[in-house]
């Protein structure tokens, strides 16, 4: 079979994390062009699903990182903005949230899961505990943070048979510009023309993640890319408005992890003058709020 997308190994680890095959660079080169990115691992039932299983069976998964982040123009993250948490093999888990696993080029891992079920929250922001993982020895967690809140998350590695990072790197950048709009490459005509003739658009944002970082150190340098949806072209201003699909923010580290307050989610709308509107959740309290802010932008079509 034909693969129409070009689905390619641009770094493969072992499970301790050893290099095998391709290289961290050929991994941030192909983000920096826009690639997408999905990570291939195996691990056993009875020791990753359901530790008191007797089936040992080999499980495969490709996992989909729809929100990729190139750190100091090197380090490479990917982040899963869609999935609702499942139960292998019978159905979803017991309660409705998001499930934003987070991987590192380096296979450090991280979830944060902000439930979407409205139930009250009895824990405190802050460090939490290391859950007890004696039934799962490749789990090794590094930290917890918000236990019992509406938005627990932890950082962790599990010893995954193989870990490939696959991208698929054939987006073409056709647009852009600094934050007050003025031209760096390309021309919006070429993304006008090319988004009506159907064509996919996705953005890379610089410094999407700069609040983040708080107002007493600067921030990591930092672009942060997501597909949008619907998108828009006014044809005498000369402006192009895109709806991007969820986006999950964290404050810009290498590797990238989460921690309390330090990361959140959203909508945005970047718009081609460099405005980026902002329609972000807290993820504590699932509470909407408002922002925008003028950010460089690279625009993508497929």
């Amino acid at each position: 079979m034909t693969d129409k997308n070009h689905w390619k190994s641009a770094l493969v680890l072992d499970r301790e994390r050893r290099l095998i095959s391709g290289s961290t660079d050929e991994l941030a080169a192909a983000i920096r062009r826009g690639a997408d990115l999905r990570i291939y691992t195996e691990f056993r039932h009875n020791e990753h699903i359901d530790t008191k299983s007797t089936n040992r069976e080999l499980i495969k998964e490709v996992a989909d990182f729809r929100v990729t982040y190139l750190l100091e123009d090197r380090w490479v993250a990917g982040i899963i903005n869609l999935r609702q948490p499942i139960e292998l093999p019978h159905g979803f888990g017991p309660r409705p949230s998001m499930s934003f696993f987070l991987y590192n080029q380096n296979a450090d891992q991280a979830i944060a899961r902000p439930y979407l079920d409205g139930q009250p929250a009895s824990g405190k922001l802050g460090p939490a505990p290391i859950d007890d993982h004696s039934e799962m020895p490749k789990y090794h967690q590094f930290d917890g943070w918000d236990s019992g809140t509406n938005a627990p998350s932890s950082n962790f590695a599990y010893d995954f048979e193989t870990y490939k990072f696959l991208v698929c790197d054939d987006w073409t950048e056709v647009y852009a510009h600094r934050s007050d709009g003025a031209v760096l490459s390309g021309a919006i005509d070429v993304l006008a023309e090319e988004f009506a003739r159907g064509r996919e658009v996705k953005v890379g944002i610089n410094g999407l993640c700069d609040d983040l970082a708080g107002m007493s150190v600067p921030s990591m340098p930092h672009e942060v890319f997501v597909h949008c949806g619907s998108c828009y072209y006014y044809t005498e201003s000369r402006q192009f408005i895109a709806a991007s699909q969820p986006v999950v923010r964290v404050k810009p580290a290498v590797p990238l992890r989460y921690k309390s307050l330090e990361w959140d989610f959203g909508w945005l709308m970047p718009r081609s003058d460099g405005l980026v509107a902002r329609w972000l959740l807290d993820p504590y309290t699932l509470k909407f709020h408002r922002s925008e802010s003028r950010l460089a932008i690279r625009w993508f079509v497929r």
